[in-house]
């Protein structure tokens, strides 16, 4: 069964009509917003509930409903572990961070930086956060568009184009407060869709499954190990990855990423920004659980209905029209064989005695699925266009244009295209800040009006959302999208978590230490993914502890002569 290529007019409705009000709706109401304070944090009059879903919608992107199902569909629950540090991290934030972000009146979170060390380790941390989620913004538009080209049958490049350019229209226009006021109905736009679309699957299982019948038969195949207490370093998805590497990745994200700073910068007082903080704590760990959980239930309709051996539409149209069509049709056979005999085993009525049996058969379908995906890379070598054999992030897709009702369709593409934007939005608005604030105008042009900042800020997000639009244009599919977003920031945010920590707690290290520390730091960690010696989970804690050690051995050794304290003590603390 192909994704039909065509949607219909109930469903083009309910689509366009959706992307229009969210733009419409924020450039209006946040169009006289003209000095920094507003533009930039929002007027400072932001409730709980509105940073709550904004800080929540600016991680949920398009990625998280594409990827997740399809993680889970292929892996089981087991990544809801990832998310097991982020309560912790809010607490540590709600009772450190915000209380000094808000006490110093800062306008981006490495504005600190600057008064607790010097302007050069302020302007490393600005770039360090710059590239990686320069990178970042560019593949939260190119993950959608991917798969959406795919459906729609449009140019993937046009749907680049198109999705930024809607991004930029109102963020630009509003700034922070165009954010955080679209990212509220954008919220409960993606809140309604994935609740209709979980029991849309529940209600398209043969009538004699009940939800614990369909919970049995995916722990059957291994779907609902939820926790793994094991210390396999080769293990990416662990309760102690989760919650070591977890914690100390969502502590970096929260509380030193200008893209979720920001959110709660615009906070009416640092009561409404702690409550919102343990509100996106409390919600986020569910809301992972229960999309994980859709994936699984689509794995377990498609043990009643035929399911692709490949679910990337445009590979099997490659594959058929190349020279390994024969082989590729043999593989499809094998795997429709399985699948009518995993029907016959339900139809029955399953019991535990034959789960033996169905794991071999799940063993022997992946290894087909193994097998297809090599022959779609072979045909990619011969191709002229990028085809993709990883087809996790096509599962739900699938399963939308497939299966569920017209209107429907049009709604949980809104929710895909609504998370895009959301999360795109607050990474280009926070790009812009950050360059504004922390280099343009403490590098290049300080002392000039709020007027002048505005405009600076206005023509950054443009450039950030030009910037984004290219890399999504060039950017190419990974393992797993919502793996790829999470692998960047873990480059990278350990070392600059480090660097709070330090501008936090240990107050004899000074600016020199610290900034030669993070750049020393920044290579080991790029030379230690490159070279795949730890789940890149751990990247967060092996950056935050070899910067924070570097800079107390610096500060010991080389910078601890009396010219070095002389100069650091009389440093303008801003």
């Amino acid at each position: 069964m192909e994704i039909e290529s065509k949607l219909h007019l109930v469903d083009w409705i309910i689509l366009s009509v959706t992307l229009i009000f969210i733009v419409a709706y924020g450039t209006h109401v946040t169009r006289k917003n003209t000095n920094v304070k507003e533009y930039i944090k929002g007027g400072n009059d932001s409730k709980w509930w509105t940073i709550g879903l904004s800080v929540m919608a600016t991680q949920a992107s398009a990625i998280t409903f594409l990827s997740t199902p399809g993680q889970a569909f292929h892996s089981g629950m087991g990544f809801v572990q990832f998310y097991f540090g982020l309560p912790i991290a809010m607490i540590i934030i709600c009772l450190v961070f915000i209380p000094i972000y808000h006490k110093l009146k800062v306008y981006t979170a490495y504005e600190f930086l600057e008064g607790r060390f010097d302007l050069k380790t302020r302007s490393l941390a600005a770039i360090l956060f710059l590239i990686q989620r320069g990178l970042s913004a560019g593949i939260t538009i190119f993950a959608p568009a991917i798969i959406l080209s795919a459906v729609l049958d449009w140019d993937l490049l046009s749907l680049n184009i198109i999705i930024g350019f809607l991004v930029i229209i109102y963020t630009v226009s509003g700034g922070t407060k165009a954010v955080n006021v679209t990212q509220k109905q954008q919220m409960v736009i993606i809140f309604v869709g994935m609740l209709l679309a979980f029991f849309m699957i529940m209600s398209q299982l043969p009538s004699n499954i009940t939800f614990t019948n369909a919970l049995e038969i995916a722990g059957a195949s291994d779907k609902m190990e939820v926790l793994d207490f094991s210390f396999d370093l080769s293990n990416r998805y662990t309760v102690w990855t989760g919650i070591l590497g977890g914690t100390f990745l969502m502590l970096s994200y929260f509380g030193t990423d200008q893209s979720q700073v920001q959110r709660y910068l615009s906070g009416k007082s640092v009561r409404e920004s702690q409550l919102g903080l343990i509100f996106n704590g409390l919600l986020k760990v569910p809301m992972q659980f229960f999309i994980l959980l859709i994936g699984v239930m689509v794995f377990v309709f498609y043990q009643f209905n035929p399911s692709p051996l490949n679910f990337n539409p445009g590979a099997n149209q490659e594959v058929l029209k190349s020279e390994f069509v024969s082989e590729y049709q043999e593989l499809e056979a094998a795997h429709i064989e399985i699948e009518n005999t995993k029907r016959i085993i339900f139809a029955n009525g399953f019991q535990t005695e034959e789960k033996e049996v169905l794991q071999s058969l799940n063993e022997k379908d992946l290894k087909l699925k193994e097998a297809a995906k090599r022959i779609i890379e072979k045909v990619n070598i011969k191709s002229t266009k990028k085809i993709e054999s990883n087809d996790k992030d096509y599962v739900f897709i699938h399963f939308i244009i497939n299966n569920l009702p017209r209107g429907l369709i049009g709604l949980l593409l809104a929710v895909i295209l609504s998370a895009a934007m959301s999360s795109t939005a607050s990474e280009l608005n926070a790009l812009a800040s950050t360059s504004a604030i922390d280099l343009y105008q403490r590098n290049v042009r300080h002392g000039k009006s709020d007027t002048h900042y505005v405009k600076a800020s206005k023509w950054f997000t443009f450039a950030w959302g030009l910037i984004a639009i290219s890399v999504a244009c060039v950017a190419n599919l990974f393992d797993n999208l919502i793996q790829l977003v999470n692998i960047i920031g873990s480059i990278f945010y350990g070392n600059v978590l480090g660097i709070f920590l330090l501008a936090f707690f240990i107050k004899f290290v000074k600016g020199n230490a610290v900034f030669t520390a993070a750049l020393i730091t920044q290579a080991i960690i790029i030379g230690v993914f490159l070279l795949d010696w730890f789940p890149y989970l751990w990247l967060n804690l092996l950056g935050c502890v070899l910067v924070m050690g570097i800079a107390m051995i610096l500060q010991f050794v080389v910078f601890s002569d009396k010219r070095h304290k002389d100069e650091l003590t009389n440093t303008r603390i801003q």
